[in-house]
């Protein structure tokens, strides 16, 4: 039996669906000690902007009930550090390099996007969701038409690589961003970002977070994930790659149903950094067990 997990998203081929989520995996060299990175479908770098960012203050992230706050503030290394001291070294590997960015304005967008255009990446991700600091694109992520408008702009700019873009959750519908983002020329969409939380330390009254509120992310957003999976699929013809809260096999068939064409693994990953060979695993046998051929065949499967 061929691998039934092989996918292909806007021409581009996976070994897996299963991509490690920006943010939560480094520039995938981190990791690189820990498990066999030949394995995993793809990697979504770390958030790369025009210039080196040093991110908020301590503390900026903590453990929640069923998942976790983060205010980490898009820490990276600048796109041009990127390119000379992170790409060389995960290109020697054959998981699929996705490279996420983001910018403060729509100039900083395409600027960064036209130099990652020429890059040995095999995705661009944009995102426009980022909620940790006050330029990371929540305000393009909030407002349709500046949605629209800055994808666009960017869109215009790239010519080698799909365009993928990180919608915000963060929204009364998120349907109307995807149409917005599909009109505006994008390839795919990837959802969904971390929802805005915040926790209180009782004894200082405090904020736990340095940035007062932070993004929720982890078990305790699936469902509102794998719902605006759903209202996407129902609204935009270009791919889906579902995000949130994703913590075993079941949780990636449960996106796939939605209407799913890979998905993203991100808190996990800081749970069990090896969870992602455990869900592989667990996704063949499940797989050959239903006679499924192919994973691509689940998605929008829900039966209502």
């Amino acid at each position: 039996m061929n691998n039934p997990l092989i996918t292909e998203i806007c021409g581009v081929k996976f070994n897996n669906p299963l991509i490690m989520a920006s943010g939560t995996f480094g520039y995938g060299l981190e990791y690189s000690e820990i498990i066999d990175l030949n394995k995993i479908g793809g990697i979504s770098v770390k958030g790369i902007s025009l210039n080196e960012v040093q991110g908020n203050p301590m503390p900026r992230i903590m453990e929640t009930h069923a998942g976790m706050l983060n205010a980490i503030g898009l820490q990276n290394v600048g796109v041009e550090k990127f390119i000379k001291e992170k790409l060389p070294g995960i290109k020697k590997y054959s998981t699929r390099i996705i490279a996420n960015f983001w910018g403060k304005t729509v100039d900083e967008y395409v600027k960064v996007a036209e130099v990652l255009d020429k890059e040995d990446v095999d995705m661009l991700e944009m995102n426009i969701s980022c909620p940790n600091i006050k330029e990371g694109g929540i305000a393009f992520g909030t407002d349709p038409k500046m949605t629209f408008d800055v994808v666009s702009e960017v869109k215009k700019a790239v010519n080698n690589k799909p365009l993928v873009v990180k919608l915000s959750p963060n929204v009364s519908d998120i349907s109307i961003f995807g149409r917005a983002v599909e009109d505006a020329g994008a390839d795919a969409v990837s959802a969904i970002n971390t929802l805005l939380g915040m926790s209180i330390n009782t004894n200082t009254r405090k904020p736990f977070l340095s940035n007062v509120t932070g993004g929720l992310s982890g078990p305790a957003i699936k469902p509102v994930a794998v719902k605006m999976v759903y209202d996407l699929y129902k609204t935009i013809s270009i791919p889906i790659i579902g995000i949130g809260g994703i913590m075993n096999y079941k949780d990636v068939i449960e996106f796939y149903l939605a209407g799913a064409s890979a998905v993203q693994i991100g808190t996990a990953n800081f749970v069990d950094p090896e969870i992602t060979l455990e869900i592989i695993k667990d996704l063949e046998n499940y797989c050959i067990e239903n006679k499924i051929a192919n994973i691509s065949q689940l998605s929008g499967g829900i039966v209502v």
